[in-house]
C-alpha cells in the first residue's frame, strides 16, 4: 500500500502527512477488525478529510459531524440512538470522536453476524446499563412509533404495542426483558432485532456507504445476512 498515492484529491504532502498519523493504529485496527490495511486505510481517510474540515489545528472529528452524517447518510434519525451509539463507541461522551471509534463504528456497521448486532442493539436499547429493559424503557420507544391528534386513542395504541412487546419478548415472564431473552427471540426471528427503533443502516444503505468508504470487501450485499 503506498499511502502518498492513497488519495489524488490531497497531494502527496498531504497524503504522507496522513500516513504519519495513522500508520499505527491502521496495522492496529486490521487486526482486531474484519479489515484489511486497505480498508482500515479508505475508511480512515475519510475521517480525516473530516477532521480537515474542522481547520489546519483540529485532530478530531466533532459530535456535530457525527451527528449530521446518521442523519444525511445513515439514515438514522433518533437522536437518543445517535447518541447511545456515540456512548457506545467511544466509551464516554467526549465532545468530539476520534479515530479508532470511527473505525470501531464501521466494525459494528458493516458485521455479517448476527450475535454481534443482538449485542451491539441490547447495549442501545438499555439505556439505564442494568441489564435489562422494563416498561419505561419500552414505553419511552414506543412513544415515538404512535402519533395523531387523538390523544386517548394514540395512548391506547402505545399502552397495547407494549402489551405486545412484552407478550412477545418477555420470555420467562419476569416482568423484565433481559438480554437473554431479547437475544433468544430475534435468533429465532432476525427481523425484530431493531424492535424498538433502527440501530442500524439499511441493506442498501450500508452497501452506499461501503461504496463512498471504499470497504470493497461489503459492497456485494445481495441479501440481509440474517
Amino acid at each position: 500500500m503506498t499511502m502518498n498515492k492513497l488519495d489524488a484529491t490531497l497531494d502527496d504532502v498531504q497524503n504522507t502527512r496522513f500516513g504519519n498519523i495513522y500508520h499505527d493504529l491502521i496495522k492496529q485496527m486490521a487486526k482486531t477488525t474484519q479489515f484489511t490495511e486497505s480498508e482500515v486505510s479508505s475508511i480512515l481517510m475519510v475521517y480525516h478529510k473530516f477532521v480537515l474540515a474542522n481547520g489546519s489545528k483540529a485532530k478530531h472529528m466533532t459530535k456535530k459531524q457525527f451527528f449530521h452524517l446518521f442523519l444525511v447518510l445513515f439514515k438514522i434519525f433518533d437522536l437518543q440512538i445517535i447518541e447511545r451509539i456515540l456512548l457506545h463507541i467511544t466509551l464516554d461522551m467526549k465532545k468530539e470522536v476520534d479515530a479508532v471509534a470511527w473505525v470501531r463504528l464501521f466494525s459494528v456497521f458493516m458485521t455479517n453476524k448476527l450475535d454481534q448486532k443482538i449485542k451491539f442493539t441490547f447495549q442501545i436499547y438499555n439505556v439505564h446499563g442494568n441489564g435489562f429493559l422494563n416498561r419505561e424503557i419500552v414505553q419511552h420507544a414506543v412513544e415515538k412509533f404512535f402519533v395523531g391528534d387523538d390523544e386517548d386513542e394514540v395512548n391506547e395504541l402505545r399502552s397495547d404495542m407494549v402489551d405486545l412487546l412484552f407478550k412477545k419478548f418477555d420470555v420467562d415472564k419476569d416482568g423484565v426483558i433481559s438480554f437473554d431473552d431479547y437475544s433468544q427471540v430475534v435468533m429465532k426471528q432476525p427481523m425484530l432485532l431493531e424492535f424498538l427503533g433502527q440501530c442500524f443502516p439499511s441493506i442498501i444503505g450500508t452497501t452506499v456507504i461501503a461504496l463512498c468508504a471504499n470497504i470493497m470487501s461489503k459492497v456485494n450485499l445481495d441479501k440481509p445476512c440474517f
